[in-house]
């Protein structure tokens, strides 16, 4: 059973994986600080896969804590990298905190993997990283542009640095996928999005409007060029990105890449904001309270993914639909209300 450190595995997208990783026969083992994830997640973790995972509680920028844990647990296989802050809002307001521990974590990530002879790197990046762009949907030979965002920008560099690494002759060899939308949640509706304080994704917002936390959902901007006014974003369901990682760390594992690799992961399919709160009501036949806003600034009026690479090269596709996801989103919010 080969061993995986998966940092910021108590997260949104580290969970899922997590338990993908088991179910592919798999041994990860959790870091995390637990600076934007809580506890419940581990334990919804352990009741889907049945049995615990091992957590290391520390910060990923701490390289003496990385050393410990390394030691700790001889005979990594390889390490998906998910740690990272990701509100792009609050990166605007701090971004110097988003370059110490996006950036930072990184840094320190590879420097421990190579004193310890860990060589396989799977690392969350963003389609964040092709900016507006000129031309859709998206290649993974789509310009990367200007980020607008610091979130952004440090995904950007991130990219550069395993790059640089790559070609630097080293033994490491990483693949970055880039992330589209990330919605919904597992099946078994013990773990999901988990959001502290006020959201910064649209579906942890539909889902608490339409509980009653939130009073309304604003939709900013429907002057946008698209088909009902809204910006339109490739919608995936987080258990099918969960998936991806585990495609790409079996295909590091072969050796069958080159020393970096990049793949879009997403539907392919494009898909309006409004379209989006439709497709909830659909699912749940809860009606949602939503209001048009003006647009925001920083936002991307339209991308989505060409998702060609990523299934001729990993196999990969897509299972569930966005109605499956906006329920599982459902069920996840819930239970979490039921919990209270």
């Amino acid at each position: 059973m080969k061993k995986i450190l998966v940092t910021g595995g108590a997260g949104y997208i580290g969970s899922h994986t997590v338990v993908e990783l088991v179910e592919a026969g798999y041994e990860p083992v959790i870091v995390d600080n637990f600076s934007n994830s809580e506890e419940r997640a581990l334990a919804g973790i352990e009741a889907i896969v049945g049995k615990p995972v091992r957590c290391h509680r520390i910060d990923c920028t701490d390289a003496a804590a990385m050393r410990d844990v390394f030691q700790k647990e001889p005979g990594l296989a390889g390490v998906i990298h998910f740690a990272a802050y990701k509100a792009v809002g609050e990166s605007v307001e701090k971004p110097l905190n988003y370059y110490h521990n996006n950036v930072g974590s990184l840094v320190v990530l590879l420097q421990v993997m190579g004193e310890f002879n860990v060589q396989k790197l799977v690392f969350s990046s963003s389609c964040t990283v092709y900016g507006i762009p000129d031309k859709l949907p998206v290649t993974e030979q789509t310009p990367v542009q200007k980020a607008n965002s610091p979130y952004g920008n440090t995904k950007k560099i991130c990219e550069e640095i395993l790059t640089d690494v790559a070609d630097s002759g080293t033994s490491i060899s990483s693949i970055a996928l880039r992330y589209f939308n990330p919605i919904g949640a597992h099946p078994s509706a013990k773990i999901g999005e988990l959001p502290l304080g006020i959201p910064s994704n649209l579906v942890p917002f539909i889902t608490q409007t339409a509980i009653g936390m939130r009073e309304q959902i604003t939709i900013f901007g429907d002057d946008y060029d698209t088909p009902d006014g809204t910006c339109i974003r490739d919608y995936l369901h987080v258990v099918d990105l969960a998936k991806a990682h585990v495609m790409a760390i079996e295909r590091l594992l072969t050796n069958a890449g080159e020393a970096i690799e990049f793949f879009n992961v997403g539907t392919g399919n494009g898909v309006t904001v409004l379209e989006a709160v439709q497709a909830f009501e659909r699912a749940t036949g809860v009606k949602l309270n939503y209001k048009i806003g003006p647009r925001r600034a920083g936002d991307v009026p339209k991308i989505f993914a060409d998702v060609t690479k990523v299934q001729q090269v990993l196999g990969y596709k897509t299972t569930k639909t966005l109605e499956e996801a906006m329920k599982s989103a459902w069920d996840w919010q819930v239970s979490l209300q039921e919990s209270k």
